[in-house]
């Protein structure tokens, strides 16, 4: 059996595939160091540009069984691969942990005031806040609502609700969930905003999120509210965030992700008041690699011996 494997990962995976699976290597351009003509596995690399996908699926027409280390997929669902018949599965689990941690990482930033005070540090000012009327703030009680509330929203919600925090959350089809104090339908969760002081965007882009953070949303919000998507950048309207802020319908942001990635440097929001940038990064961890790979060889045992495969992707659906 033939496998082609995105080289940031054949380190990892070259000594552990079995002896039979021949090895073919594909660099972020789509360049092969072999024939991938009669290859019937493909181990992307994480966020794949569209037009290096296609240009690998058409170099490898026997392919059946495509594997993305990222959770989101809305990137690889060109006709191209629409067209197919694939199999598509994705990373979904593996980020959970490092992404609820720097979720967290960025309320405690936005509660605890940690940026201004390194600021202070720099200045050589040793600042008694409260001598100016303003506190930090406490997480215990707070409101976070997180919009998708599956395997990552899940994890949020177990360390917010660790710090005491009200936990809400909203998907497709909700169901009660230990760490949460509810979960609503895909749309109820409009009625929640005038409480919320954290909104995390945690789901999947699709034709039916796309800008679903827009201006009518951002001014529901109550002016201290504070904005985090660590998901994917079109489920913001950029241009309504950029006024947001601008004008102090919220308190302010935290994105991880955007439309257009790297983000050009002559864009507005790396200036926009109270907007924490960070470059899509909220998944890293050495050990996510090791559960991306150990996912990827369970999931080749299972197709090499017929049975089911793990975090199969309803590619019509988008997730």
């Amino acid at each position: 059996m033939k496998v082609i494997i995105s080289v940031e990962f054949f380190p990892e995976l070259e000594s552990r595939l079995p002896t039979d699976v021949e090895i073919i290597r594909v660099d972020r351009d789509g360049n092969f160091d072999g024939d991938a003509s009669d290859a019937e596995v493909y181990f992307s690399a994480g966020l794949l540009q569209p037009e290096v996908l296609d240009r690998v699926l058409n170099a490898a027409p026997a392919v059946r069984w495509q594997h993305t280390p990222s959770a989101g997929v809305n990137h690889l669902l060109t006709p191209t691969s629409l067209a197919r018949d694939l199999i598509l599965t994705n990373g979904a689990g593996v980020h959970a942990i490092p992404i609820a941690e720097f979720v967290l990482a960025l309320i405690l930033d936005r509660a605890k005031d940690l940026r201004k005070l390194h600021e202070r540090q720099t200045e050589h000012q040793w600042d008694y806040r409260w001598k100016d009327g303003i506190f930090l703030q406490e997480l215990s009680e707070a409101t976070v609502l997180i919009i998708g509330a599956g395997g990552i929203g899940q994890a949020i919600a177990e360390r917010a609700s660790g710090f005491g925090m009200r936990v809400w959350g909203s998907r497709k089809t909700p169901a009660p969930h230990p760490h949460f104090e509810k979960v609503v339908g895909a749309t109820e969760w409009y009625d929640l905003l005038p409480e919320a002081d954290f909104v995390v965007l945690a789901l999947p882009l699709t034709p039916e999120t796309h800008n679903i953070i827009n201006a009518e949303v951002l001014r529901s919000l109550k002016r201290s509210a504070y904005l985090i998507n660590i998901a994917r950048g079109a489920l913001v309207d950029e241009a309504a965030l950029f006024t947001a802020l601008s004008e102090g319908w919220i308190a302010g942001a935290g994105i991880d992700a955007f439309v257009t990635e790297p983000l050009p440097s002559d864009n507005s929001l790396w200036s926009a008041p109270n907007l924490f940038v960070t470059p899509h990064i909220s998944w890293s961890s050495a050990r996510t690699r090791t559960r991306s790979v150990d996912l990827f060889l369970d999931n080749l045992q299972r197709f090499r011996t017929g049975q089911p495969l793990r975090n199969i992707v309803d590619r019509h659906a988008g997730y």
